[in-house]
């Protein structure tokens, strides 16, 4: 999903399919990619079930899997080079959520995607 050419997009098309896809379990997880990662991680996080993270290092995106359990990973294309953009996918994809006390802080997060 994305684009492969160098026309012009815009970003929020991209960042809401690839969401959908996560948010309905067509994908396990999601990676997405603009300038700075910042308009498609607020894109993809008002998807619900979606908990997109920008990440600018493999540290951070450890972290967002192990702790948030997120499931799209949300990079800066002209922030972070090529070489570290693949430490940090790496690190996203091979990552999982840890579970125990933070479950009970993911629960509180995703009652809050729910109204009223």
């Amino acid at each position: 999903m994305g684009c492969f050419d160098k026309h012009p997009i815009d970003y929020p098309d991209i960042a809401a399919t690839v969401a959908t896809a996560v948010a309905n379990r067509e994908v396990d997880r999601g990676v997405l990619i603009c300038g700075t990662g910042i308009g498609m991680s607020i894109t993809a996080n008002k998807i619900i079930g979606i908990r997109a993270a920008l990440c600018n290092d493999p540290v951070l995106a450890r972290m967002a899997r192990q702790h948030n359990n997120a499931n799209i990973l949300c990079l800066g294309g002209s922030t972070i080079g090529e070489s570290i953009a693949s430490e940090i996918i790496s690190a996203f994809l091979t990552s999982e959520f840890e579970g125990d006390r933070h479950s009970r802080r993911l629960n509180k997060i995703t009652r809050l995607e729910q109204p009223g």
